[in-house]
């Protein structure tokens, strides 16, 4: 029987390395200890060696590792590694990049299941397949993995029943934004549709940078630097980083401007309707993520002309299917050139079995973020007046006035809080370590769960990430379906170990 995390998560030293939630599909993996996430970043074999999962993009799933092992076996030579795409073009795409980033020979090989497809390269090149797989997101699904394998237990989907599914999130997703189902394209990940969105700029503007507003998620700005001409980061400022965008234009043209509402981890909010008039007559695009914010309690439609979504967060809540969307606003004047690209080059990558599960898990959608707005509030006014809160992230508190521009009427301030604590240095981690709440990677699951984000995202650069503002004693809470009550005894538990 599955283990209920709203009663039972998982959070103590003994459940290091197991997936969040109780599912072999499960998207998040067990950090329990402070000491565990800077063991998993430093690749401590202590910690890596009790790892049974982790999140899809960053860690390879045990059916992925057979996976690629079959294709290994069929299709490579002395010294050479394979990694097995979800079709042709995602595998040749993986192929431009490793070639361009190590010089390297690499070929594609049919699997001949499920159309997979098999990118091969030498060992020396593992490495930047990797960080295709990580940053793109067009990845094989440990679902597609099980269904390739033909592992016994696997849930058979017809092509059928996939194709259904599909037809009922556009349509669900086209009801929600307010836009036509025609304009919503499906994919495997969040970031595959932010590449394929990247990829649509790119062709539509090539040799034009883009430009990104206010802080954003790893992967996103590591696509815009990566592919294309560059990008500039526009860093965070009170007034959204507007004067910062039309001085920049003063000085070149762009393809595109990124932004999140709200940002990860700070929670800011940017004037997408002063971008708008900005860059419209200018024929620049904008593109906005709403997965913090999410569509119940935001609409960026009104001025957004690219809209992108994880389905894996909030959609889903069940934390056991990865999914994306990119969903077209039907006035913007670019509407028909970004669509012309979607039908043309950007294939379905939502596995139909993956599919299938994200239809189920999304039909109480609604009502699970009705009631996260509610706790949600409910764990700010608490923490906003605990005296060990050094400070306090939350879209409500956050450059407020932007956020109610494209709050609905009937929307609340989403479930996503970030701390700092006081005397951090030394408080974060016995605080962390004692939080009774599932703590790993990921948000928007229909339990809560916790991680240090700073950490977790930017190891590598934490210098970096603390000259805009995050710091890395950040602790980041995605707040569930608990009883508020409850969660405010686990959390006052926590800061009393600290």
């Amino acid at each position: 029987m599955a283990r209920d995390l709203l009663q039972d998560p998982l959070w103590r030293e003994e459940d290091l390395g197991y997936a969040i939630p109780d599912s072999v599909h499960g998207v998040s993996v067990a950090l329990p200890k402070w000491a565990h996430v800077v063991g998993y970043e430093e690749k401590d074999p202590d910690v890596i060696g009790r790892m049974h999962c982790g999140y899809p993009r960053f860690y390879c799933h045990p059916y992925l590792q057979k996976l690629f092992a079959a294709g290994e076996a069929r299709f490579a030579g002395p010294g050479e590694k394979a990694l097995v795409y979800p079709s042709r073009a995602a595998a040749e795409r993986c192929r431009e990049y490793v070639g361009k980033r190590t010089g390297l020979e690499t070929r594609s090989e049919d699997f001949g299941t499920e159309g997979l497809c098999v990118a091969v390269f030498p060992e020396a090149a593992l490495e930047a397949g990797l960080k295709f797989w990580q940053h793109c997101g067009e990845i094989t699904s440990s679902r597609l993995a099980e269904a390739a394998l033909g592992k016994p237990g696997s849930a058979a989907v017809s092509p059928a029943a996939g194709e259904q599914a599909k037809k009922i999130l556009r349509d669900r997703l086209a009801g929600w934004s307010g836009q036509r189902p025609g304009g919503v394209f499906l994919f495997q990940t969040g970031m595959a549709g932010v590449f394929a969105v990247h990829r649509a700029l790119n062709r539509m503007f090539p040799d034009k940078k883009c430009a990104q507003v206010e802080f954003p998620y790893v992967d996103v700005l590591k696509i815009q630097e990566q592919f294309g001409a560059g990008v500039h980061f526009v860093s965070p400022g009170d007034n959204g980083g507007l004067g910062e965008v039309e001085a920049l234009f003063a000085k070149e043209e762009f393809c595109g401007v990124y932004c999140e509402l709200a940002s990860n981890p700070l929670l800011r909010s940017v004037d997408i309707a002063r971008l708008r008039e900005l860059l419209e007559p200018r024929g620049v695009p904008l593109i906005v993520d709403d997965t913090i914010g999410s569509v119940y309690n935001i609409d960026v439609f009104r001025d957004a002309d690219v809209v992108t979504t994880s389905l894996t967060k909030y959609i889903s809540g069940s934390g056991d299917v990865m999914g994306g969307s990119v969903i077209l606003r039907a006035d913007s004047p670019m509407c028909d050139r970004f669509a012309q690209f979607f039908e043309d080059e950007a294939e379905d990558g939502l596995w139909g079995g993956d599919a299938v599960v994200l239809e189920e898990n999304s039909r109480d959608y609604e009502e699970r973020i009705r009631r996260i707005n509610q706790t949600g509030e409910a764990l700010y006014e608490y923490l906003s007046a605990h005296p060990k809160v050094e400070k306090l992230w939350y879209t409500r508190n956050q450059t407020p006035e932007l956020y109610e521009k494209v709050r609905r009427r009937q929307g609340g301030y989403g479930g996503l809080l970030s701390i700092l604590l006081k005397e951090a240095d030394s408080s974060s981690a016995p605080f962390y370590d004692a939080l009774r709440i599932s703590k790993g990677p990921s948000l928007g699951t229909n339990f809560s769960l916790v991680c240090p984000y700073t950490l977790l995202a930017h190891y590598q650069e934490l210098k970096w990430a603390e000259k805009f503002g995050v710091s890395r004693f950040l602790i980041r809470i995605s707040v569930g379906l608990e009883d508020f009550e409850d969660l405010r005894g686990r959390f006052e538990d926590a800061f009393a170990a600290c």
